[in-house]
């Protein structure tokens, strides 16, 4: 009764999708558990760019299962879209294979107007939110006023609680913000529709979970975001409005930790951030955009759901260890090794340097981030590319040095390498499939 857990290391946007989609080809139910469609996942595979906000990345493997777990809030109208899009592309998906949680949260045009509201009303110290609705819908669920996806069973009843929900976030908006609401006919019409649509994905995701893993099947988590975005670990406030981390992905799939297998921590081979915060390896200028890529290929540095160009900076040792110590990794798997060649060298952060003390562990917490000067030791750069890599051996020996770095500063090993794009540019190191 094995359970795998895929988590961010870092602020999101770790290329936890092609991992995920890797993992996914040996596992019989595939897990989204926290979120909403404020992240993404981009997947490469047979020369098509496939990019999910809400559905698993393990859709694309026909023998899967895939759920929605119950500590997600759902954009409906982005979960129709994506199930009609994959349909469309010739992907199989429908009922039998996708279920959504009876307690997942929903998403509406309401909490959509209020994020943007709230983030309008904060000036120069915005959060940097994607302002699609995630902070007021979890604002909703955690003040007991929340719609739940179990609603949609009975979708004419369904839409007068959208109805009534939209109007009395209105009078908030104006009386608060000054804006006008979604009005509240068209949003109630509109969601019982997606109610009729999609009231046969309903299911009880912890009990179809506790079943799978009882009969011996493999489940597979896939967490969004980061652990860095974690509402109560991470940058606060410069977080996001869920738990992306172990503890948030166990109580999305509705089961315990005895059933735990493999947690595998997702980084970069650098380090980059979307939205306000603190990041104390950041660069700019020339330095950031060597990083960030142009945004001519799909893969660049530029937000999935958002488009918006990322920060870029180099790693950071003393916050991968934080991430592992939060989440207790068994291995970790490093995304983009290739857009490092051709460096002569590569700084990595080893230590902070705060209040007069070198610190290579974080003690108090991130609060104060801000003022931490990273202290860098260099590593050698490696100038061929190593996108044709598929063996530990076929990585230059600087690549590799640089791996085994990060694994005696974690005491995690690094069990999988991506070194391209395309879902078969990957190096393993003795992980059973």
């Amino acid at each position: 009764m094995p359970l795998d857990v895929v988590i961010g290391a870092q602020w999101g946007d770790e290329g936890k999708g092609r991992i995920v989609d890797r993992l996914a080809a040996s596992a019989d139910v595939v897990a989204r558990v926290a979120g909403g469609d404020n992240a993404g996942h981009t997947i490469h595979a047979g020369g098509r760019v496939l990019r999910l906000h809400l559905i698993p990345s393990g859709i694309l493997h026909p023998h899967t299962l895939c759920l929605l777990g119950a500590c997600m809030v759902v954009s409906l109208e982005t979960l129709v879209e994506e199930i009609r899009a994959l349909q469309a592309q010739g992907i199989e998906i429908g009922p039998a294979r996708l279920k959504l949680s009876h307690a997942a949260h929903l998403l509406t045009p309401a909490h959509r107007a209020l994020d943007a509201a709230q983030e309008g009303a904060r000036g120069g110290g915005e959060i940097g939110t994607t302002r699609r609705g995630i902070g007021p819908a979890y604002a909703d669920k955690a003040a007991r006023r929340g719609l739940r996806a179990e609603s949609m069973s009975d979708p004419q009843a369904f839409a007068r609680q959208v109805e009534d929900h939209t109007r009395q976030a209105g009078e908030w908006l104006s009386a608060v913000y000054h804006t006008q609401a979604p009005d509240p006919g068209q949003a109630g019409a509109a969601f019982g529709e997606y109610a009729e649509f999609l009231r046969p994905y309903l299911a009880d995701v912890g009990a179809l979970t506790g079943r799978s893993l009882a009969e011996g099947k493999t489940v597979l988590a896939e967490g969004a975001q980061g652990t860095l975005l974690d509402l109560d670990h991470g940058t606060y406030p410069f977080v996001t409005a869920s738990t992306p981390t172990l503890a948030g992905a166990l109580a999305g799939l509705g089961v315990g930790a005895t059933h735990l297998r493999r947690v595998v921590g997702v980084a970069k081979s650098f380090q980059t951030r979307v939205g306000a915060g603190p990041f104390p390896t950041e660069l700019f200028g020339q330095e950031a955009q060597r990083l960030r890529g142009t945004g001519t290929q799909a893969w660049d540095e530029f937000g999935t759901t958002t488009g918006r160009p990322r920060r870029c900076g180099w790693l950071d040792l003393v916050l991968l260890r934080y991430a592992d110590r939060i989440n207790g990794f068994t291995e970790l798997a490093l995304t983009k090794l290739d857009v490092l060649a051709g460096l002569e060298m590569i700084p990595v952060c080893a230590a902070y340097e705060l209040d007069g003390r070198l610190q290579t562990t974080i003690d108090e917490g991130l609060t104060a981030l801000d003022a931490a000067q990273p202290v860098y030791e260099a590593q050698a750069g490696w100038d061929p590319s190593v996108r044709e890599a598929r063996h530990w051996d076929d990585l230059p020996r600087a690549a590799r040095e640089y791996i085994e770095r990060i694994e005696n500063t974690t005491g995690t090993p690094v069990a999988l390498i991506s070194v391209g794009a395309e879902r078969q540019a990957l190096v393993e190191r003795g992980v059973a499939a």
